[in-house]
């Protein structure tokens, strides 16, 4: 199994009662309160963090939000290039860059590209569609956002494959007359592609491609219906039945020496649920196209009408929870090494098995030392006690008739 390290590089450092007042700390909160001293050391202790991650043989992760304390990556593209060049030897996964906000996508394909070549071929490409705070924050039109998401990664990915010179592109969402980037990708035909996403309709599109379905704080439930869509897409198209090395699951972890610690340290990632996720009304309800109508107008309401049908995110139901609810619900894994194991293992059979576990080690007020030692411990006495991934076989090409 391949394990990821994932860092949200949060801010928390807001005074509560600005927290109390503010209407979101999404897209909205002023960055008066963000101290650019504070934050030039949270950067550079998340990013030795990543280059400990190298020297332990852990998998990083580039991730990518806008305007809030919930993350200081806001520039992607720039983090993927730091840690293209600082790391040696690991993999390194943008989850990822907004394609769904970013107006160009073959802009998006030249700094992947650029990523890929710096690394040597060590880059993965995650796509997601973005939340509803980053579309405010992004100036980006919500309506055919589904539709932009997919068509922006064909773009991509024909940029990446092309080599024999301009092509151009017509799509509903997405005009080119010249495409030709260099340099092209380091790895042939491109980079491997994630999707993270717990719809099950888009879950069977990415089994339909091949890309790796990797889902957030999602639980063990939410993941195998994701999963059970992925595997009945691709034998509903006659591709081969997937290996676990299609599957990734992420949830907030620490492993400590004692459980004692574990939970004591672990449960201070829990600040991402309680805190970074609240968003105001006009981020979740007022964007047209964010839902469909049988539900948009209930959640115009303040207060729906008994039995409306109401869109809910499946991140309102993880505010506020404890660390024993969060680690029962399978969201967090802490505790010592045996644990930990045991915890991670659980979830692994409820799912039908992943290959990939990303683990967000740092949160909240976790500080860099206790980081690095979460990040030590499950490297040395948690990773190599997991199953290896099973690899998806290649798809066999289309017999000709005779």
């Amino acid at each position: 199994m391949q394990a990821w390290y994932h860092c949200e590089n949060v801010y928390p450092f807001v005074p509560q009662e600005v927290l109390d007042r503010a209407a979101s700390v999404r897209a909205s909160l002023p960055n008066k309160y963000c101290d650019p001293k504070v934050a030039a050391n949270l950067f550079e202790e998340c990013l030795d963090e990543h280059l400990l991650c190298d020297e332990l043989g852990v998998n990083v992760v580039s991730i990518e939000h806008h305007s809030g304390i919930n993350s200081l990556y806001g520039a992607s593209p720039m983090i993927l290039g730091i840690l293209a060049r600082q790391t040696k030897k690991v993999r390194i996964l943008s989850l990822g860059t907004l394609i769904t906000v970013r107006p160009d996508p073959v802009r998006v394909a030249e700094e992947y590209a650029t990523a890929d070549v710096i690394s040597r071929g060590r880059l993965e490409i995650g796509f997601v569609k973005s939340g509803d705070s980053e579309m405010v924050s992004g100036n980006a039109n919500p309506v055919g956002y589904v539709e932009r998401f997919w068509e922006a990664i064909d773009l991509i990915q024909k940029t990446l494959t092309s080599r024999e010179g301009p092509f151009s592109w017509e799509g509903k969402y997405y005009t080119h007359r010249h495409v030709n980037i260099w340099p092209p990708v380091y790895q042939r035909p491109h980079p491997p592609f994630w999707a993270a996403t717990g719809d099950p309709e888009t879950s069977a599109e990415l089994g339909r491609r091949g890309m790796v379905n990797a889902l957030v704080l999602r639980g063990p439930e939410a993941s195998r219906r994701a999963f059970d869509a992925y595997r009945d897409a691709r034998r509903d198209a006659g591709l081969p039945a997937p290996g676990s090395d299609r599957f990734a699951y992420a949830a907030l972890c620490y492993v400590g020496d004692t459980d004692e610690e574990g939970l004591r340290v672990g449960g201070k990632t829990l600040w991402f649920l309680n805190t970074s996720l609240k968003q105001s009304p006009q981020m979740s309800r007022f964007l047209p196209g964010r839902m469909p109508p049988e539900v948009a107008g209930p959640n115009y309401r303040t207060q729906p009408r008994p039995g409306a049908q109401v869109a809910r995110r499946p991140a309102d139901g993880l505010i506020g929870i404890t660390a024993e609810q969060a680690i029962a619900r399978g969201i967090l894994c802490a505790g010592n090494p045996d644990t930990v194991h045991r915890q991670i293992m659980d979830i692994y059979d409820k799912v039908g098995g992943f290959g990939h576990f990303i683990f967000i080690g740092r949160s909240g007020f976790l500080d860099h030392k206790e980081a690095e030692k979460g990040i030590r411990l499950l490297a040395k006495e948690v990773l190599p006690r997991l199953p290896s991934a099973t690899p998806t076989p290649a798809a066999q090409p289309a017999q000709a008739a005779e």
